[in-house]
């Protein structure tokens, strides 16, 4: 498995790094500019992301600006809906805030901060994802 996690806090980073670590290669960036950058040079090289962890709140570009602009690179670069990268959402903010603000919702899963382990490791499990040697 391939992962993409942008986050623009180091702590939240370095956490979400050492969890994916246990499923498969991780590359790590700060912000949602770097993350299309990331993800689009994937696509072009057609080694694609299995799952993206876009934290919302980013400086240079927004996690759901991001979201976008991935979406919109898979369907350049012809990616199936099948194939494309399953993306999760990642904010402090709480799903009812969420439910107001007018946004691209193409994304797979949304989970609150604080991260709680058991609950995003049933959540990955949920969406086909298991640890490396299981």
């Amino acid at each position: 498995m391939k992962v993409l996690i942008a986050d623009d806090d180091f702590a939240n980073r370095k956490f979400m790094e050492k969890l994916f670590a246990q499923y498969g290669e991780v590359i790590a960036v700060e912000d949602g500019m770097s993350a299309v950058e990331e993800a689009t040079r994937a696509m072009e090289e057609r080694q694609m992301y299995d799952l993206i962890c876009l934290d919302i709140m980013m400086t240079r570009l927004d996690g759901y600006k991001a979201l976008e602009a991935i979406r919109n690179a898979e369907k350049k670069y012809a990616i199936l809906r099948e194939e494309r990268a399953k993306i999760i959402m990642i904010s402090a903010l709480d799903e009812v805030v969420l439910d107001n603000i007018q946004v691209c919702n193409d994304y797979d899963a949304y989970i609150c901060k604080p991260i709680i382990l058991e609950k995003f490791e049933t959540l990955l499990g949920k969406m086909g994802f298991t640890k490396q040697g299981r």
